[in-house]
C-alpha cells in the first residue's frame, strides 16, 4: 500500500481479495500485520492479511487484486446519483425551496437549480464536495424533466430505496 495511507492502517481492517483465477469470487479477510519499514524504492508498505479459504481455492503465487477498507472519518454530504444532472458545463441538482407569492402571500414549493461538484460514488450514492449544505432538500429522480422556478409537490410514495450495494432484479 502506498505510504501516504500508513497513518490510516490498523490491525483487523477488512481486506477483500479477487484472484484472476476466480473472477466471480471474493475472498474476505482481516489485516494481520503491517511492515514497520517503508520500501525505499517504491515507497510502499507491505501488509499481511489472513483470509478464509475453506476450499483451498487460493494457492501461493496466485495473482490477485487486494483492497484494504480504510476508515473514513470526514463528514460528507451524499445524495442519490439519480439526483444529479450531468452536463458538460457543470453538474447540478434541483433543490426544493419555499417561496411566498408576492401578490397573495401564499407559500409554495419551487425548484432552484444548484451547481455542485461531485466526488466519489458508492452504490447508488455520490458525494457532493461543493454546492450543497446539510439539510437542503434535493429532488432525487427525474431531473431531466425539471426547470428552474417550477412549482412542485413532494410525493415519495413510489421512491426506491437507495442502497450502498444495489442488486437490481432485472440484470
Amino acid at each position: 500500500l502506498p505510504e501516504q495511507y500508513l497513518s490510516k492502517l490498523a490491525k483487523d481492517l477488512e481486506v477483500t481479495v479477487r484472484a484472476d483465477a476466480f473472477p466471480d469470487r471474493q475472498f474476505k479477510g482481516k489485516l494481520t500485520a503491517i511492515n514497520s519499514m517503508v520500501d525505499p524504492v517504491t515507497r510502499n508498505v507491505s501488509l499481511q492479511a489472513t483470509l478464509k479459504n475453506p476450499d483451498h481455492a487460493l494457492h501461493p503465487g496466485n495473482f490477485a487484486k487486494v483492497e484494504v477498507g480504510l476508515p473514513e472519518t470526514k463528514k460528507t454530504i451524499v445524495i442519490p446519483g439519480s439526483a444529479v444532472s450531468y452536463a458538460p458545463y457543470g453538474d447540478s441538482v434541483f433543490l426544493i425551496e419555499k417561496q411566498k407569492d408576492p401578490k397573495t402571500g401564499k407559500e409554495s414549493q419551487v425548484l432552484r437549480q444548484q451547481f455542485v461538484r461531485i466526488g466519489d460514488a458508492r452504490g447508488d450514492f455520490v458525494a457532493v464536495t461543493q454546492g450543497l449544505k446539510a439539510g437542503e432538500t434535493v429532488v432525487g429522480t427525474g431531473v431531466f424533466k425539471l426547470r428552474n422556478g417550477m412549482a412542485v409537490t413532494v410525493n415519495n410514495d413510489l421512491a426506491p430505496k437507495p442502497e450502498l450495494n444495489p442488486k437490481p432484479t432485472d440484470t
